[in-house]
């Protein structure tokens, strides 16, 4: 008989912020980040049109990672509110050679330091405790605040590139362990 491996997903702590592991209970958050203008504009329409919508990209698109490598995305939750805020992790991504980091938070919460706080706490998550020796990043030539804030977590800039079915350059960022 051989063994079992109990795959563990680790939950995260910041000084103001829990941060787990995007689930199904987090569709709402989900359909209402991804429908945000900042969202559309700089991320894209990911025909998240419905709570159902939103339940199946996360069954499709954040499962399947969390499962196969350990880290996916994760829903950042206010410590002393208990909202749910917003979303940060580390993807697999198609078209991009290793992962990157990615954040969104809901407009009410932008401003105040989340997206810092919880991407660099992925980030030491990322080289300590999942062994990834370099992170990049994609932002869109226009969201010069997620430059600015790419910047401040110490990433450099690594050129343009193109993603699949894609049509526009990106920004490409990368941070060595």
């Amino acid at each position: 008989m051989g063994s079992i491996k109990k795959i563990v997903h680790q939950k995260f702590e910041t000084e103001r912020l829990f941060i787990r592991p995007t689930s199904e209970q987090d569709a709402d958050l989900i359909f209402q980040l991804m429908n945000t203008r900042k969202f559309l504009k700089f991320v894209g329409d990911r025909r998240i049109y419905s709570i159902q919508d939103a339940l199946k990209y996360i069954q499709t698109k954040m499962l399947p990672q969390l499962y196969n490598l350990g880290y996916s995305n994760y829903s950042l939750i206010e410590k002393i509110s208990g909202d749910k805020i917003g979303i940060c992790g580390i993807y697999d991504r198609d078209g991009l050679d290793g992962v990157d980091i990615g954040f969104g938070l809901l407009p009410k919460y932008e401003g105040f330091g989340y997206a810092y706080e919880s991407s660099s706490r992925l980030i030491k998550a990322g080289f300590e405790e999942f062994e990834i020796q370099e992170i990049k990043a994609i932002v869109s030539k226009q969201n010069v605040s997620s430059q600015r804030l790419l910047e401040k977590l110490g990433f450099e800039f690594n050129g343009l590139i193109k993603l699949p079915n894609e049509e526009v350059e990106v920004l490409q960022y990368k941070k060595l362990k």
